[in-house]
């Protein structure tokens, strides 16, 4: 017998994509998903493969596709920033008061 007031598990999403951002390095794509270029057509993904990885640095010789060159170009993420502390209370900033 099952609890109405609890929910019930949800079943897995093998479809689920997810993506990865690898630390100075590509974008990792795991799941079925299409990719589609700026006129609309479908660009192919390398078959067989479980994961495909796409250039975050601009370098690659296969864009969209990762081909290692960010290695050999030092790309580098920005540095980690931590949130900035929210010191007045919640939402916007106040503005700023005009010198008398």
């Amino acid at each position: 017998m099952t609890n109405p007031e609890i929910p019930a598990t949800p079943p897995s999403a093998p479809n689920r994509v997810e993506i990865k951002v690898r630390k100075n390095g590509s974008l990792l794509v795991t799941g079925d998903f299409t990719l589609i270029d700026h006129e609309g057509r479908e660009i192919v993904r390398p078959v067989g493969k479980p994961n495909t990885s796409l250039c975050r640095c601009g370098h690659s010789a296969k864009k969209p596709f990762c081909d290692g060159a960010h290695r050999s170009v030092g790309f580098c993420d920005p540095p980690d920033t931590p949130p900035a502390a929210d010191t007045h209370g919640g939402g916007t900033p106040p503005a700023p008061v005009a010198p008398a």
